[in-house]
């Protein structure tokens, strides 16, 4: 008899089916420690019924996991290698062979989109990749032809809401344009999207309207707000959401592509990292905007069905904590597959559990704490400075799940982030006799002291197969030394 898990899966897809055939894909980052095993993942993802994916770069493990799934594929070109992809169609050639053309065919994986770069006209970057972001994406397209896909696999560019904007003096839709400083390449890139049916992405984050802005209506970040809607022309906007969306509708509207094809490459609210970032707020977030779009209505100015992929599915423990500490908590999921709240991912404005990663191993039930005996604390910051430089704090921030705890209870956390990270080796809980092993979980209601994936387990299979590998090479080997 199937479990619990497999029949809700199956309603799922169902479910997705008769709701127009619009369904929510998700982005799949892997900055993490302990990373879960991608079979567990992808086993996830069909038990919870997504779709589509999005990836940050072709991952060999992930690929391979993927293979036979039907699961719909946005592949990344990390923008690290645009410099290499811009200036050498061969190296664009290669990287097709290698993660596109190896996993694309018949009961393989099922590649959509390779998106070039993630947000390279990102305004913190300082132009870094503006030179390069064009030519790169004409070197993959022109690769993915002669490839013989072309037809069936587009590239595009994830942008940044940044890229346009509404001016201060008319800060409505229809007043949108996209930045000066980049129109004339957005525009360069808008028309080889146009000329090979590609899409135009961009990533929309309401949730940093409200980051670092006090002043800014807290109820228009969401979806089912009670603030003075704002009006344009013959439009009413009641969500940040489709105000954003539309003034880039607006911009293509100016530039002349009025009917582009445009894909929400990133959407979602962080669960942890800042005041604003918690469960409730994430919950209240991605529901809204899960039946307000799998209800194919669209935005005031574009109508219809729209593609959008939630950031994030998982945790990313290890991510640049530069935007803000929020950026390692976007995840649905915890670190291991648990998920954060209920969410209905279909649109029957019901509560609805998500399926878990199953068969998640853990390290022993053992934490490092701050030794109670302790009295004399001069050297204690800087062992908590030193633990949370190397493993993940962001939780110890004002407003944050930790952000309640003591001095004392900063340091525990900080040393039992740092231990586990370190795979719970009894010489990475000392901190110059500062710390001891118990085995009493130190958690409250809301601060959670976690224990990490045993990331000895996620290797398993990929050991196993390395060995099959090798195994079959050296009996080759043989028979070629025999003849």
């Amino acid at each position: 008899m199937p479990s619990i898990h497999h029949r809700y899966a199956l309603f799922l897809a169902m479910a997705a089916m008769f709701f127009r055939g619009v369904s929510v894909g998700v982005n799949w980052g892997t900055m993490a420690t302990h990373k879960l095993p991608p079979e567990k993942v992808v086993q996830m993802l069909k038990n919870n019924g997504f779709d589509k994916l999005k990836l940050f770069e072709a991952d060999d493990r992930i690929l391979q996991a993927l293979i036979g799934t039907q699961i719909e594929v946005m592949l990344a070109i990390p923008n690290y290698m645009l410099a290499e992809m811009s200036e050498s169609p061969d190296a664009a050639a290669v990287w097709v062979q290698g993660n596109v053309t190896t996993y694309f065919y018949s009961g393989g994986v099922n590649i959509k989109y390779v998106a070039v770069g993630n947000e390279p006209v990102l305004k913190t970057y300082n132009g870094i990749y503006l030179k390069y972001t064009l030519p790169a994406l004409k070197n993959i397209q022109d690769a993915l032809n002669r490839a013989g896909h072309g037809d069936r696999i587009k590239a595009t560019i994830p942008f940044n809401a940044d890229a346009y904007y509404s001016p201060d003096s008319n800060p409505v839709p229809s007043a949108g344009d996209f930045r000066p400083e980049i129109r004339h390449l957005t525009l360069g890139i808008i028309q080889f999207l146009h000329e090979n049916d590609a899409p135009f992405t961009v990533n929309i984050y309401p949730f940093l309207s409200l980051y670092g802005n006090d002043h800014f209506p807290f109820d228009f970040a969401f979806f089912d707000g009670t603030n003075v809607p704002i009006r344009d022309q013959s439009l009413t906007y009641t969500n940040m959401f489709d105000a954003n969306f539309d003034t880039l509708v607006w911009a293509m509207n100016k530039a002349g592509y009025p009917d582009m094809e445009i894909i929400v490459g990133e959407v979602g609210w962080p669960t942890d990292g800042d005041k604003y970032a918690n469960i409730e707020n994430a919950k209240r977030f991605n529901q809204g905007l899960l039946q307000h779009f799998l209800s194919g209505q669209g935005t005031p100015l574009r109508r219809g069905k729209i593609d959008i992929y939630l950031f994030s599915l998982i945790d990313e423990d290890s991510k640049s904590t530069d935007p803000g500490n929020f950026e390692r908590h976007w995840g649905i999921f915890e670190f291991d597959g648990k998920p954060k709240y209920e969410l209905d991912l279909v649109g029957m404005q019901e509560d609805r559990g998500l399926v878990p990663v199953e068969g998640v191993k853990y390290m022993g039930r053992r934490w490092c704490v701050l030794n109670p005996d302790m009295n004399d604390f001069e050297d204690l910051p800087d062992n908590i400075k030193y633990a949370c430089s190397l493993s993940d704090c962001t939780a110890l921030g004002y407003g944050c799940s930790c952000g309640h705890l003591s001095l004392q209870g900063n340091a525990s956390y900080a040393f039992n982030m740092y231990y586990q990270v370190k795979g719970q080796k009894s010489w990475d809980c000392d901190f110059n006799g500062m710390a001891m092993i118990i085995d009493q979980d130190p958690s409250d209601s809301s601060c959670k002291f976690p224990i990490m994936i045993d990331y000895s387990s996620s290797m398993i299979l990929h050991k196993e197969l390395f060995e099959l590998f090798w195994t079959s090479f050296s009996v080759c080997l043989m028979f070629l030394l025999v003849l």
